[in-house]
């Protein structure tokens, strides 16, 4: 009975300091693995997410570039071939020296217009082209409202290589359901220069080129990379942070192209780009057979608005030849990576920006920035250069 009565008294008392002090340890230890089971899964968590981010720009950008390649020259006439594809190698200040793509074509409505005469009227001035009878009404598109307020495309059919951007104002198409029509068009509007420069009266296009011309809807497409976010970096776009869609973000790729009224827009497409590489296959010493891809020949390739009519052609002819173009774009986490140990690992390298195509891997006695990246890689065949689109039905 004294022993029990005892056990009991001590029961009632409560635990130990021993006991308590034990506990406490016990529970600060589960606490403390817990708390750090959760550190490591948030951060797990973050990276993952930023590396979705990053795959997501990627393929998003992908699609684009890719589909508008296949694009390139559409609606051209084929003595035109050669405009519709314009790239520069290493173009931009970043040490990776990304590349850039000009594309023109008709990407959006089948249109032609044929002209029946062209009077240009003074420098700077009004031009007014006279159509051929029922143009017009011979479209599936509301006159003239569907008409104005765009830039139009005329490309001569009397002088090869002569094309020019004109951009119709409101109240400029004239004469519609009254079987002959004429547009009064404001003198050239095409803030970004397209693919061998913008060819018109004025580079040596006489106004006799234009009779018989047609008119259609063109566009020129403009994908660069912005690897800075500094506008001064890219002094031919005539760029302003927070004007016509420029963040000043780096690692921001863009596709640069006019509006309905003539004025460059800066689309961003994807963001956490580092790297944009592009190369070029065709036939070019016509074998028969593909002669694989190329980075693009600045010099040779390019061309020029000082180029003189033999040059202009002979690059035309090269360029014409062109098959196919590969895409290399190249996402970076925007952060390093949380749940690496941030110790370098000898022949691996996994966190640093890699080679790609002639653009140079990065180099130093720190490469590696702890940043994951994804690339991807694609082949667009242009397939539709100088495919007719063009309207040809009859009332």
């Amino acid at each position: 009975m004294k022993i029990s009565k005892r056990n009991n008294a001590r029961r009632a008392g409560g635990f130990t300091l021993v006991e308590l002090l034990l506990g406490s340890s016990i529970l600060l230890i589960v606490v403390i693995g817990t708390l750090s089971l959760f550190e490591r899964s948030n951060k797990i968590s973050v990276d993952q997410t930023r590396f979705s981010e990053v795959q997501h720009d990627v393929r998003s950008a992908m699609y684009f570039v890719s589909r508008d390649a296949r694009m390139a020259g559409v609606g051209l006439e084929a003595y035109l071939t050669g405009y519709g594809v314009e790239g520069q190698d290493a173009w931009g200040p970043s040490p990776e020296s990304s590349d850039c793509l000009k594309m023109m074509g008709n990407f959006d409505y089948p249109l032609k217009l044929n002209i029946r005469e062209y009077n240009a009227g003074s420098v700077h001035g009004s031009e007014n082209v006279f159509l051929y009878d029922y143009e017009l009404e011979n479209t599936p598109y509301q006159c003239p409202e569907f008409f104005e307020n765009k830039v139009l495309l005329i490309i001569s059919t009397r002088c090869p290589g002569c094309y020019a951007f004109r951009f119709a104002a409101t109240n400029s198409v004239q004469g519609c359901g009254e079987g002959t029509a004429h547009i009064v068009f404001n003198h050239g509007r095409s803030d970004i220069n397209p693919p061998g420069g913008l060819i018109d009266i004025e580079a040596g296009c006489t106004e006799e080129c234009w009779d018989d011309a047609f008119i259609t809807f063109g566009q020129v497409k403009f994908y660069w990379l912005d690897s800075t976010g500094d506008p001064d970096d890219y002094p031919d776009l005539n760029l302003t942070t927070g004007q016509d869609g420029y963040l000043g973000i780096p690692n921001v790729l863009y596709l640069s192209t006019n509006s309905e009224t003539g004025v460059s827009q800066h689309m961003p497409l994807a963001m956490n780009i580092e790297n944009l590489q592009f190369e070029y296959n065709g036939d070019f010493d016509a074998d028969g057979n593909l002669d694989g891809f190329r980075v693009w020949d600045n010099v040779n390739w390019t061309i020029l608005a000082t180029d003189d009519a033999a040059t202009r052609q002979t690059k035309r002819e090269l360029l014409a030849k062109l098959s196919q173009i590969r895409i290399q774009i190249l996402g970076r986490t925007p952060e390093p990576y949380l749940t690496v140990s941030k110790t370098a690992v000898t022949d691996v390298q996994l966190y640093r920006r890699p080679a790609l195509s002639n653009s140079p891997a990065a180099t130093g006695p720190t490469p590696d920035d702890w940043r994951r990246r994804f690339l991807l890689e694609s082949t667009a065949t242009i397939r539709n250069n100088a495919l007719v689109i063009y309207n040809t039905g009859q009332h």
